[in-house]
């Protein structure tokens, strides 16, 4: 199966500051991907490269075989980058059913599809987005990334500051969307804990680079792993 994004050389970051020296990655179809790393590793700067905005001085992103690296980040967009970035950036003036459709775009996501999955966005449809909650809130910007019909799906610590309950509810949503075909998702997150049960593979950054790329399996049998790149106990990622 095609890889349906590729990231080949790729040495970004902001104005002359070089976070990501040299990264190259691929991800297939179907595959949910957690991005581990301590904080300042990159992780939100490879997801912003992809995204296209940061400062790129070489290598290529492409999505389904044709390259983007080119593309404005609406661009980009359009093209099948849906992105759920840390600040979710709802429209807070607007409604819950008008986030999504003033971006929607053909195909099997739906508005109503998205209403299936979080049915209590179907119960705020008329609410303000600035008149949800924390977890209603990064409902709406997974939703409003859906309706764009993406091919990648990309998620910057999407459970931060969530109660549990709700992140169960958001990380089987993510893993059932992944694997309905025609995506892969990347998600960062600071916990591998919460993560290493619904990722096929589980790639840590240090400085920018990859020093662990394998499945999620392999790590949560690897304590020792764990505690020399993340600094977690083993029994924690269980």
């Amino acid at each position: 199966m095609p890889d349906l994004l590729t990231i080949q050389g790729l040495r970004a970051g902001y104005g002359e500051a070089v976070v990501l020296p040299n990264m190259s990655l691929s991800l297939p179809e179907g595959q949910v991907l957690a991005l581990l790393g301590r904080n300042g590793t990159g992780k939100t700067t490879l997801i912003n490269s992809i995204v296209g905005v940061t400062r790129r001085f070489s290598g290529t992103v492409a999505l389904s075989g044709r390259d983007i690296t080119m593309l404005r980040p609406d661009q980009r967009a359009r093209a099948g980058i849906g992105w759920v970035p840390q600040e979710r950036n709802i429209f807070r003036s607007l409604t819950v059913e008008e986030n999504m459709t003033a971006v929607a775009q053909p195909g099997p996501w739906t508005v109503d599809k998205i209403y299936a999955m979080f049915p209590r966005l179907k119960e705020r449809r008329s609410n303000f987005g600035n008149q949800l909650s924390g977890g209603e809130q990064q409902m709406l910007a997974i939703g409003r990334a859906l309706t764009l019909n993406p091919k990648v799906l990309l998620l910057d610590e999407p459970t931060e500051g969530l109660a549990p309950i709700i992140v169960e509810e958001l990380l089987r949503a993510i893993g059932s969307i992944t694997r309905a075909g025609g995506i892969c998702s990347i998600i960062v997150e600071q916990h591998a804990q919460k993560i290493l049960s619904l990722a096929d593979r589980v790639v840590i950054l240090e400085r920018g680079a990859i020093v662990h790329d394998a499945e999620s399996r392999a790590l949560k049998a690897d304590p020792a792993a764990l505690e020399r790149h993340l600094g977690v106990a083993g029994a924690a990622a269980h």
